[in-house]
């Protein structure tokens, strides 16, 4: 009994045989798996929180893409400026996801687009080399960050039919419910950021008279309420699912 007691007070370790001589070498288990979550909630090697006020440049396009962003809080959009000058809005992003994430796919990135701060945003920056490292050692993450992937990329098959087939009205309806995260996990935020006609318009491909003409259509109809702030309502989803 003694020794059985003896045996179990001692340190849980892994026993492996060298090999040369037979020594025998004592490797400790690792204490804990790797947690996704607790990677990207705090700074640490490579990885920094910075804050980002409302409407300042995250990144912009042109420059070297030296860092990807996980956003904490707050909401960002990602817009191109064309040659002549003309600036589009192509997306918009909020807690949890990732934005400049395609630096990880070439040595030399350069950022195709811009990304700017709606609201006032929390972000965890992490170096190009950190994020490389971390996908390819820890497969817990790395499981999670190709989900993320494939789920954006079902959004943009999905942006790219609806703006080949649906008309402006249920692109706008569909683009209102994706900005208050209807069909996301956890709970929608049925109040969203303040944003702007002409910014709509761009993310829908219309005018602003259309996008006006509509939004007065919806809260007429009882589907949004806007006084300085925007709230959804789940009955939009009527002018989506709709035919």
């Amino acid at each position: 009994m003694k020794s059985a007691r003896l045996k179990q007070s001692r340190p849980e370790v892994v026993l492996s045989q060298a090999a040369i001589g037979r020594t025998i070498v004592a490797v400790p288990k690792k204490l804990t798996e790797f947690q996704p979550e607790v990677f990207l909630s705090q700074a640490g090697i490579g990885r920094t929180i910075v804050e980002v006020p409302k409407d300042k440049k995250i990144f912009s396009q042109g420059e070297p893409g030296e860092a990807v962003f996980y956003i904490q809080k707050g909401r960002a959009k990602l817009t191109v400026v064309s040659r002549e000058g003309k600036e589009a809005t192509i997306s918009i992003f909020g807690p949890n996801d990732f934005v400049g994430e395609d630096c990880i796919a070439g040595v030399q990135s350069t950022r195709m687009a811009s990304a700017t701060a709606m609201t006032a945003c929390t972000l965890l920056r992490i170096e190009r080399k950190e994020m490389m490292r971390v996908i390819h050692e820890e497969h817990f993450f790395s499981d999670a960050f190709v989900a993320y992937l494939l789920a954006r990329n079902t959004r943009i098959q999905a942006d790219l039919v609806d703006q080949l087939f649906n008309s402006s009205e249920k692109r706008l309806a569909r683009a209102l419910l994706l900005l208050a995260n209807f069909g996301k996990e956890g709970k929608p935020e049925t109040v969203i950021p303040k944003i702007s006609q002409e910014m709509l318009a761009e993310m829908i491909g219309t005018t602003r008279s259309r996008v006006s003409f509509f939004m007065n259509r919806f809260r007429k109809l009882g589907f949004i309420d806007y006084n300085g702030t925007l709230r959804i309502n789940s009955s939009l989803l009527n002018v989506v699912l709709h035919d």
